[in-house]
């Protein structure tokens, strides 16, 4: 089986590196007036699609402040909704989502986030990268892979893994990425995508890993 090599130095680098950043938001430490749950990050989660981390961390404060569980979501207006959310992106149709999810957990599974991931992903608008950033950040299990866009680019451009699409990268990684490092994973690189290796023109010059890449001879330093 294939290993990635240097793996150790590559997660030290990079934690050591981007302590200089904000994390990317799915549930906020400081917000001490607001209980992180299951519930919470999923919603939060779902908020952050097509949206900017500042945004998300402002609507999912907002909401959380006021509403943080599907008894209290569920009878909330969708205008009520869309004011507290705006101006998180498809903000309209994430107030409607919010109020079926919040409708489907008390009619089907007591009022609770699933800590299955297949019955996650039955839940309207939940797809695999939501299922497991809930089960990683909202439920605690271990055994889970979130891969968004950066997650999907990174390991390709190093040379770990040779896929095109996330659903790919998340199998080809549970093969050799060591496990210790799979809750670590996501939102070091989420964070290091969306700073140092961004889509166009990464920051290679200052990049910690760089002599670890595949890819920098094809890229442009700048």
């Amino acid at each position: 089986m294939k290993k990635i090599e240097h793996v150790d130095e590559i997660f030290r680098l990079l934690k050591k590196e981007l302590k200089k950043y904000t994390m990317p938001v799915v549930s906020h430490p400081d917000w001490d007036d607001i209980v992180n749950t299951p519930f919470t990050t999923l919603i939060s989660c779902l908020l952050s699609l097509r949206t900017k981390d500042e945004v998300t961390a402002q609507a999912s404060y907002r909401l959380f402040k006021k509403y943080s569980s599907p008894e209290q979501l569920v009878n909330v207006s969708e205008e009520e909704l869309q004011s507290l959310i705006y101006p998180v992106g498809f903000y309209k149709t994430k107030s409607k989502r919010i109020k079926e999810i919040s409708k489907t957990l008390l009619e089907t599974y007591a009022g609770k986030v699933p800590e299955d991931f297949d019955e996650l992903l039955k839940l309207k608008g939940v797809g695999r990268k939501t299922a497991n950033i809930v089960m990683v950040y909202g439920h605690k299990k271990q055994d889970f892979l979130p891969i968004d866009t950066h997650c999907n680019r990174i390991p390709n451009r190093l040379g770990w893994i040779k896929t095109k699409t996330p659903e790919q990268t998340e199998l080809e990684l549970k093969k050799i990425l060591p496990k210790k490092y799979w809750n670590d994973f996501n939102h070091l690189f989420v964070k290091f995508g969306q700073t140092i290796c961004v889509p166009i023109s990464p920051f290679c010059s200052k990049c910690p890993i760089k002599k670890y890449c595949k890819q920098l001879s094809v890229t442009k330093s700048r």
